[in-house]
């Protein structure tokens, strides 16, 4: 895939705190024109594809929680245009640190709605324990082998096009 083999991304920590987060790079820069790159699902190279199906592309996290940015368990830390959008219930979720996997992921990880992906964030916020996060890590490990919640098109949890409900509306 070239260069840079890795994908770096200003993502919301611990009490919304932003942390570069790092990813192995799965597509190329590939433009339509000199202005506008190409659809994610395009720019996704055959390697991208198998690295994002067997998760692979997170392995680099490890330096996010080698740095404290991050911890094995957690919300996932989605993007930073996405804080605006979150009731001040929702901004619960960065009273802990982001992880590499998480209640969400292990209860449909990219399938989920925007609303279900915050109600088991938030669960997760007001029931964590060493046990809790012990038993995600093994449901992980199971999940890593379901391929049905995987966005393998180059899609990611929250599209970029999707606009979540503003603060304060339903």
């Amino acid at each position: 895939m070239g260069r840079p083999i890795f994908f770096t991304q200003q993502r919301p920590g611990r009490d919304a705190k932003p942390f570069t987060i790092i990813k192995f790079r799965t597509m190329t820069q590939a433009p339509v024109d000199q202005h506008t790159l190409a659809h994610n699902a395009q720019r996704l190279t055959p390697f991208g594809r198998i690295l994002r199906r067997t998760s692979l592309d997170e392995l680099p996290e490890l330096v996010n929680i080698l740095r404290g940015d991050m911890s094995f368990v957690g919300p996932r830390p989605l993007r930073l245009d996405y804080l605006e959008h979150y009731s001040d219930e929702e901004m619960r979720r960065h009273e802990v640190r982001p992880g590499v996997t998480g209640w969400a992921q292990v209860k449909g990880r990219n399938a989920l709605d925007w609303g279900s992906k915050m109600a088991y964030d938030l669960w997760y916020v007001d029931n964590w324990s060493l046990w809790l996060d012990a038993y995600i890590l093994l449901l992980t490990g199971l999940t890593l082998f379901d391929r049905k919640s995987v966005a393998e098109g180059g899609g990611s949890a929250m599209p970029k096009t999707y606009v979540p409900p503003r603060k304060g509306s339903e």
